[in-house]
């Protein structure tokens, strides 16, 4: 294939058609992200068009030189790969804590419900999509809320993380992957991989992903199966993988993102 779309983000759902569609809070607008033929189509729906989401492009060709064969064979059938960086740093906060603990399609079920019920809804044709809701309207839910969701476990977390959101977003929002990930570890129960995991979302910067999530080594293992790697409960992975990249960021990022692109279509 020429071209695909990252669709790791739990927001994405399918049009009638079958095709990728997503509704997004930029900060000033609300957007329909829908995905055409090689190219990602957004429309602004609501609000003020200043900020549009921005589109991260990763091609195999730089991927490190020094990957197992078979997994750059497997990664190159991707082509370019288009991932739309997370223009709101909220949300992309909330869908790392919500990630926390459980499954990855429990993860993806608990988002929406999550959405649905307390964010804003979006009528697209006969759709009607959702996007989370804000920091605010967190801080105001009863204890009791969280539950009805199935976001028990994760209630602390969220609220945590409105009441500092609240106090440094502005800030935040100006920083680099790297500080960023720093910040957010300052918030109670926010720990490295979730920290990682939000800011990657958000800057569209996947070299700062935590490399030995379960998703990663599933999706490595799926596509270069006849390669040795490392157990499960063995640490060695997360140094293996980025050892490959060594201290080239680029590299490092197109190789995490494009494992994950794969792994989003094959699940």
């Amino acid at each position: 294939m020429s071209a695909v779309l990252t669709i790791d983000h739990p927001a994405w759902d399918k049009t009638a058609d079958g095709l990728p569609v997503r509704a997004v809070n930029s900060g000033s607008g609300l957007w329909v992200a829908t995905w055409g033929p090689n190219e990602l189509e957004m429309r602004c729906v609501s609000g003020s068009e200043d900020h549009k989401p921005t589109i991260v492009t990763t091609h195999p060709s730089t991927l490190p030189d020094t990957v197992p064969a078979a997994l750059r064979d497997g990664l190159q059938t991707l082509g370019t790969s288009h991932r739309m960086a997370n223009p709101w740093l909220w949300d992309a906060i909330t869908t790392a804590i919500l990630r926390q603990v459980v499954r990855a399609d429990q993860a993806r079920r608990l988002y929406r419900t999550w959405c649905s019920t307390y964010g804003t809804t979006v009528p697209v044709g006969e759709q009607t999509l959702a996007v989370a809701p804000d920091h605010r309207t967190v801080l105001e839910l009863p204890d009791e809320a969280f539950a009805v969701v199935g976001a028990k476990f994760h209630r602390t977390a969220l609220q945590a993380a409105a009441t500092h959101y609240e106090e440094y977003r502005t800030h935040w929002r100006r920083m680099d992957a790297g500080d960023l990930v720093d910040a957010l570890t300052s918030i109670p129960r926010i720990g490295p991989w979730t920290a990682a995991a939000a800011a990657a979302d958000y800057t569209g910067d996947f070299h700062i992903y935590p490399h030995d999530d379960l998703a990663v080594r599933t999706w490595a293992a799926q596509i270069a199966p006849a390669y040795p790697w490392p157990d499960k409960k063995d640490r060695a992975f997360g140094p293996l993988w980025t050892g490959w990249a060594a201290t080239d960021r680029t590299t490092l990022h197109t190789l995490t993102l494009s494992t994950l692109t794969w792994g989003s279509h094959a699940r």
